[in-house]
């Protein structure tokens, strides 16, 4: 109870960082074969959060729609956008046309992230596109 009192409150971030200091070499995610420590997280969101910022320029409070699989680069990308304190729009990677553009018109996000090869509607004018690349 009083960790849910607390000011400010206990974050998804805060609990990660948490865990990476403190038990850096424990699995956090299994994704196929490969095995992805709280150390390889921490990592990989730290590197993602620095490009993100130096080279697309995106600072705390934007809005950032994210176009990505149920991959570990998922994880980084939204650890690095919590890092930043960027605002994550999740996309359906699976939806098309009119679904998605409506989805990307509601997110009023600066920037999509997508895989390498992503196809994307015509009519997000105004918005910066990025591709993410795994390990």
């Amino acid at each position: 109870q009083r960790r849910l009192n607390r000011r400010p409150p206990i974050t998804l971030l805060d609990v990660f960082q948490e865990h990476a200091r403190r038990q850096p070499r424990w699995p956090l995610l299994r994704f196929q074969d490969e095995v992805y420590t709280y150390e390889d997280m921490e990592r990989q969101s730290n590197q993602a959060a620095r490009v993100l910022s130096q080279h697309l320029g995106l600072q705390s409070g934007q809005t950032v729609a994210v176009f990505l699989p149920n991959e570990p680069t998922y994880v980084w990308t939204w650890l690095a956008l919590a890092k930043l304190g960027c605002l994550m729009a999740c996309l359906n990677c699976n939806i098309r046309g009119r679904a998605l553009q409506h989805a990307l018109a509601a997110a009023r996000a600066t920037l999509i992230l997508a895989s390498p090869g992503e196809w994307l509607p015509s009519g997000v004018g105004g918005v910066k596109f990025g591709v993410l690349r795994g390990p």
